[in-house]
């Protein structure tokens, strides 16, 4: 009896897998119809507000969580302590932090660009900012 079973389910992967492999090449014959630049418009002011919210954060003083100033006064705290591993761990968080400074600020150049291009579009979502 656990022999029909084995064969039974076996059966049954074959099947299932025929069935994914033969939908596979459908959903990879699909190409997007275009770049997408209407939905970009569209979210444009979102996606701007979203960047200029954390490059404020980045950018604010000790007191603002998540800022880089509070962070480097966070690992200067652990150095001077003594705590090696946590210095460790904050040190690395705050280069990685400070990295995106730089990639947040090209974004936001490139936004402007965008809001540009599509407000010549007469894409109603760029002139919103």
């Amino acid at each position: 009896m656990p022999t029909y079973r084995k064969a039974a389910a076996i059966g049954a992967l074959a099947l299932a897998g025929s069935v994914l492999a033969g939908a596979a090449p459908a959903q990879a014959a699909e190409t997007p119809k275009g770049d997408g630049a209407k939905s970009i418009c569209k979210r444009l002011p979102a996606t701007q507000a979203r960047i200029d919210k954390a490059l404020k954060r980045l950018n604010g003083d000790a007191t603002v969580v998540g800022s880089v100033a509070r962070l480097e006064k966070r690992v200067a705290e652990a150095k001077s302590a003594g705590h090696t591993e946590v210095y460790t761990y904050l040190n690395d968080r705050l280069d990685f932090r400070k990295s995106l400074l730089p990639t947040l600020e090209l974004r936001q150049k490139d936004l402007k660009a965008v809001s540009d291009w599509c407000g010549k579009q007469g894409s109603p979502s760029a002139d919103s900012k």
